[in-house]
């Protein structure tokens, strides 16, 4: 996982024409140095592209889109989403599931209906799930009421999918797209998703869970998998104490790395999981594992987890200081300051008033 740093690119002068005809070129290799000039592209470079796209081989339209994936997670100064645009209407079932996957940043709410569509009638089973993962987005942005478009259709839809008869990989992606929602049926179907005796669908439970951000609700289910032996189950209950910030799982994910044969992609699930989490012993953690990192690549994931770590520990602490001052059950024995300032000031005056009826008494006698 790389450092993504917001900003623009300048990219060295390349004649778009000579990369149009490099990816047609069948005989020699595509040059990987030309990927980086498929970043926003103008509207005659799209439509140029648009022209070769299906004279460029299939195997390299696939790698060329993975490729670009990847470039855009790891640099937000590039974006390929013209590229996606145009393998969403690919031929190759792939190449379509992998422009949903690049598209998903975007948030374009064009893609909507697009998106359902194809949830229910793309031939590939494939680019069904996918179109059903990618509508988790719209889920996510409408619960924080940033949706220009209604969120119930697109639930109803996912609850459609989810219940229905289409085959199980679109109808877990429909619970984890659902992860993000509050509506009052979605705990039921995580719920039963998590009991069902199949691996496939306690992973898309759990990271269904990861989602929701009920920690309350879903702490000891999570925690129950932090051990199991399936693969996908271990890893999606590592994931899902991160972004759940289940203190309690603190131990247990320390106590992973002592594991001698630990996976390397629960490994790094456990390192980002704790940098989310925080508290005793994760910095020094991740400290002793940054010295053994065996490569750069290493280096660089434990470098990012522990800038997360730190803006982790930074939330923490103004949650400590974000006190309610109407909680009379932590605040009953406190004392009102302004109250007894007020008091204070009355019993001055009281004390004013009986100085001077002291001091009229004095003078009348006198």
């Amino acid at each position: 996982m790389g450092k993504r740093v917001k900003g623009s690119r300048n990219h060295p002068k390349v004649e778009f024409a000579s990369i149009l005809k490099a990816l047609v070129d069948k005989e020699n290799p595509f040059p990987p140095k030309y990927l980086q000039h498929l970043s926003d592209l103008t509207p005659q470079k799209t439509e140029q592209l648009a022209g070769i796209w299906k004279d460029i081989p299939v195997s390299r339209r696939l790698s060329m889109l993975q490729d670009l994936e990847e470039m855009q997670e790891d640099d937000t100064r590039l974006l390929f989403s013209d590229v996606a645009l145009l393998a969403l209407k690919d031929e190759e079932p792939g190449a379509r599931a992998r422009a949903i996957s690049m598209l998903w940043d975007t948030g374009s709410e064009d893609l909507i209906p697009l998106y359902t569509h194809l949830s229910l009638h793309d031939p590939a089973t494939e680019v069904r799930a996918a179109a059903t993962w990618g509508l988790g987005m719209y889920i996510y942005l409408g619960e924080l009421e940033e949706l220009n478009a209604e969120l119930t259709p697109i639930e109803d839809h996912l609850l459609s999918i989810a219940n229905g008869t289409d085959e199980g990989l679109v109808r877990r992606r429909a619970v984890e797209s659902l992860g993000f929602s509050s509506r009052d049926e979605v705990p039921a179907l995580i719920e039963a998703a998590y009991n069902m005796d199949d691996p496939d669908w306690v992973s898309s439970a759990l990271f269904a869970m990861g989602r929701s951000y009920d920690a309350a609700r879903y702490e000891n289910h999570v925690r129950r998998m932090l051990n199991h032996p399936k693969f996908n189950v271990q890893l999606e209950a590592v994931r899902a104490c991160g972004e759940l910030t289940l203190e309690s799982s603190r131990r247990s994910l320390l106590d992973l790395f002592e594991e001698e044969a630990l996976d390397p992609d629960i490994r790094d699930a456990a390192i980002w999981a704790l940098s989310q989490i925080g508290g005793e012993q994760v910095e020094e953690t991740l400290e002793d594992l940054l010295e053994k990192a065996e490569n750069d690549d290493d280096e660089e994931f434990i470098l990012n987890a522990l800038d997360n770590l730190s803006l982790t520990e930074q939330v923490n602490k103004m949650d400590l200081l974000d006190i309610d001052l109407e909680d009379e059950e932590m605040f009953g024995n406190v004392v009102d300051l302004e109250a007894d300032s007020v008091d204070d000031e009355e019993d001055e005056e009281d004390e004013e008033s009986d100085d001077e009826e002291d001091d009229g008494e004095s003078s009348s006698k006198a």
